[in-house]
């Protein structure tokens, strides 16, 4: 992790035993008393933090808070519930990637019982958000929603957002490639189908929906690494990328 996330911006704060960020601290970082070390409030500012204390009660730690990151890609992403192992990396990595939403939706090619994992009724895939935005030296995470269904999905997009570009990933019906596609509104939205692909149906729900069917080239790729990928190409068409300072 490159930075240490707490949940608020609090000038004290204090690891606990048992706090895997104490663990990373003492045993990865090698930090000792007197040391600093970046961190974040979650969704708010960065900041540096030096160890005040370190004892058998934890760390103690004191603050300085600075300026905020720069606000999240106005980038969303629809995806059909994966596989719990392939949720946990798209969690990470596009949060790490600065997307601003990620809406699970239960798809027609799903299976049922992904939705059921530990992944999800224990809360850990909070954890994955963290980790992503800690590897990117960040503080802000996405909105994650789930979804009973492609429509209903669309249908909150619909009602919240304003219009803007919208694709969907499709390897077998679309006739024009993403890096084809010339980019030109604020606000992108970007879907993909489950495991298996999607259903006809589904597709003609996002015909319908205003959705343009695109593809990454003739290799079928795992759900997370076309989402990666497809993320990559919007930054850039959308010239989001900075140059560095």
């Amino acid at each position: 992790m490159n930075l240490l996330l707490f949940e608020n911006s609090d000038k004290r704060q204090t690891l606990a035993p048992g706090d895997p960020r104490l663990d990373h601290l003492r045993n990865v970082l090698r930090r000792n008393t007197g040391d600093t070390f970046d961190v974040g409030a979650l969704n708010g500012p960065r900041g540096k933090a030096t160890i005040s204390e370190d004892g058998p009660k934890g760390l103690s730690l004191q603050i300085e808070w600075g300026e905020e990151p720069p606000p999240l890609f106005p980038i969303e992403i629809l995806v059909g519930l994966p596989r719990p192992q392939a949720a946990r990396k798209i969690l990470r990595e596009l949060t790490s990637m600065g997307v601003a939403a990620i809406h699970f939706f239960q798809s027609e090619k799903s299976e049922h019982s992904y939705a059921d994992s530990k992944l999800w009724n224990s809360g850990e895939w909070r954890r994955h958000l963290l980790q992503g935005a800690e590897q990117a030296f960040t503080t802000r995470i996405p909105d994650v929603r789930h979804w009973a269904s492609l429509s209903a999905s669309i249908q909150y997009l619909d009602k919240e957002r304003a219009p803007g570009q919208r694709l969907a990933l499709d390897l077998y019906e679309s006739t024009i490639a993403l890096p084809a596609v010339k980019l030109t509104a604020q606000h992108c939205t970007l879907a993909f189908g489950a495991d298996r692909g999607w259903s006809a149906a589904e597709r003609r729900t996002l015909r319908a929906a205003g959705f343009t069917l695109v593809h990454l080239g003739e290799r079928v790729l795992r759900t997370e690494t076309a989402c990666v990928a497809a993320v990559i190409l919007i930054v850039a068409g959308m010239g989001l990328m900075q140059p560095w300072q």
